[in-house]
C-alpha cells in the first residue's frame, strides 16, 4: 500500500492489522452509536468561505494550549488500552507527539504506565485521571503523575458509570485477551500483532496492577474496575483534586452550558467539550454542535478545548473558528498506531497538519491564532 494520504486510509490499514476486539474498542460508540456518528457528520454541515487573491505566504499553525507551546492546536487525547492497538503503544505515541511538538495525554486505563512513558520522553506530558472510589489510589496516582513531572492533569468528569458499548460486550474485550475460542480466532488472523505483543512485557493496565489495593494481577483487575468508577463524583471532588494536584488542570467531558460555568467556577485552566467520543450517553449532542454555546457561556473565564469527531485538518480549523483554543484526536492517532506503529502516529499528525495548513490558506488566512467565525460560510448550530 502506498503512503496513507487520509485518516480513512490509516483506518483501513489498522482494521487489517489489529485484532477485531481492540479495533472495535477504538472504533465504536455506545448503544446505537448515534452520537458517535453525529460527532463526525456534524462537521460536514459547517461550510467554509473560500477567499482568493490574498497573501498566503509565511503561514503558521503554532499556538498555545494552557500556556504550553504547540506546533498546531491539536493534542493526542487520552485513550484507554492504547497499548493493545500496538505493542508499547502509549510509549510510541508519546514519543511521536513529542517529536512533532504537540501534547500527549496518557490515560489512567493505559497499558504502559506513567513511569513507562516518562522513561522514553524528555518533555512533560499530560495525565488523564479517572476518579475512583478508592481515594487513596487516586492520591497515589496523582503523586506518581507529579513524580513523572506531568505538566497538566486532565480530569474526566463523564465516566461516573460506564456506558453500554455493545461491540465490547459481544467481543469479550479484555487486556490481555481471555483464552476463549473467539479471542483465539481473532488473534490467529493477526500474526504480526501477536509477534509484537510477545516482544513486550506490557500487556495489562500498568497504572493499576500492583498499585491499587487488592489488585495484584490481571485476574483481580476486572472486579476492581467494575466497582471503582464513582457514581457520587461531585464538584467538591474536583476542587479536592485541584488542591491536591496543585498544577494546571483540565476538566474533560463538558457538554452543557451550566456544567461549563460550574467548571469555570472551580478555577480549572481549561475544559474539554466532549461526549467521550460518543461512548457514554448515546443520543447526546455532538461535541462540535455544543462548542459555540459553551464558548459563549464561559466567555474568557476559562480556556475551551474540544474533542469528538475530528478526522481531518479541516475539522480542526472549523473547531478553532467556533472558539476552541485546542482540539484532541483519539481515534485518528489510534488508527495510525494500529496501522504503522510510531510512524503511523507521526503520519496521522502530518496528515492533519497538511490539511489544516492548506485549508487555512484557501480561506485567506495565514495565522491560526487569527482564525474566527469570519472564515465560516454558515452557522448550522
Amino acid at each position: 500500500m502506498s503512503k496513507p494520504l487520509t485518516i480513512a486510509d490509516l483506518k483501513k490499514l489498522a482494521r487489517r492489522r489489529v485484532p477485531k476486539m481492540f479495533f472495535d474498542y477504538a472504533d465504536s460508540g455506545a448503544w446505537t452509536e448515534g452520537t458517535y456518528r453525529a460527532n463526525e457528520e456534524d462537521f460536514s454541515r459547517i461550510k467554509l468561505r473560500q477567499r482568493v487573491l490574498v497573501d498566503m505566504t509565511n503561514r503558521t499553525l503554532e499556538t498555545t494550549m494552557i500556556g504550553e507551546k504547540a506546533a498546531m492546536p491539536v493534542a493526542l487525547a487520552p485513550t484507554g488500552m492504547t497499548g493493545m492497538q500496538h505493542a508499547d503503544g502509549e510509549m510510541l505515541a508519546a514519543k511521536a507527539a513529542e517529536e512533532f511538538g504537540v501534547p500527549f495525554t496518557l490515560s489512567t486505563m493505559s497499558i504502559c504506565s506513567i513511569e513507562d512513558v516518562a522513561s522514553v520522553t524528555t518533555k512533560p506530558f499530560w495525565f488523564q485521571l479517572y476518579v475512583m472510589k478508592d481515594r487513596g489510589f487516586v492520591e497515589r496516582l496523582i503523586g506518581r503523575a507529579k513524580a513523572a513531572k506531568c505538566s497538566a492533569l486532565v480530569v474526566t468528569a463523564d465516566l461516573q458509570i460506564l456506558g453500554q458499548r455493545h461491540k465490547d460486550l459481544r467481543n469479550g474485550l479484555a487486556a490481555p485477551p481471555k483464552p476463549t475460542l473467539n479471542a483465539a480466532l481473532q488473534l490467529a488472523t493477526r500474526p504480526r500483532w501477536c509477534l509484537e505483543m510477545l516482544g513486550t512485557k506490557r500487556r495489562g493496565f500498568g497504572n493499576i496492577v500492583g498499585h491499587a489495593s487488592n489488585v495484584s494481577d490481571l485476574s483481580s483487575l476486572g472486579a476492581w474496575t467494575a466497582e471503582q468508577f464513582d457514581p457520587r463524583l461531585s464538584w467538591d471532588d474536583i476542587r479536592w483534586i485541584k488542591d491536591l494536584w496543585g498544577g494546571k488542570m483540565i476538566i474533560k467531558g463538558i457538554l452543557d452550558e451550566e456544567d461549563a460555568r460550574a467548571a469555570a467556577d472551580t478555577g480549572a485552566d481549561a475544559i474539554i467539550v466532549s461526549n467521550h467520543g460518543g461512548r457514554q450517553l448515546d443520543g447526546a449532542s455532538s461535541s462540535i454542535s455544543m462548542l459555540p454555546r459553551i464558548v459563549e457561556a464561559v466567555g474568557d473565564r476559562i480556556e475551551v478545548h474540544m474533542d469528538g469527531g475530528i478526522r481531518s485538518g479541516q475539522d480542526v480549523l472549523k473547531a478553532v473558528a467556533l472558539g476552541a483554543r485546542g482540539t484532541y484526536i483519539g481515534r485518528p492517532f489510534l488508527y495510525g498506531l494500529g496501522a504503522m506503529g510510531k510512524e503511523g502516529v507521526t503520519t496521522t499528525l502530518e496528515i492533519i497538519r497538511k490539511e489544516l495548513d492548506i485549508t487555512m490558506a484557501l480561506c485567506g488566512k495565514r495565522d491560526i491564532q487569527h482564525i474566527d467565525r469570519n472564515i465560516l460560510a454558515n452557522m448550522p448550530f
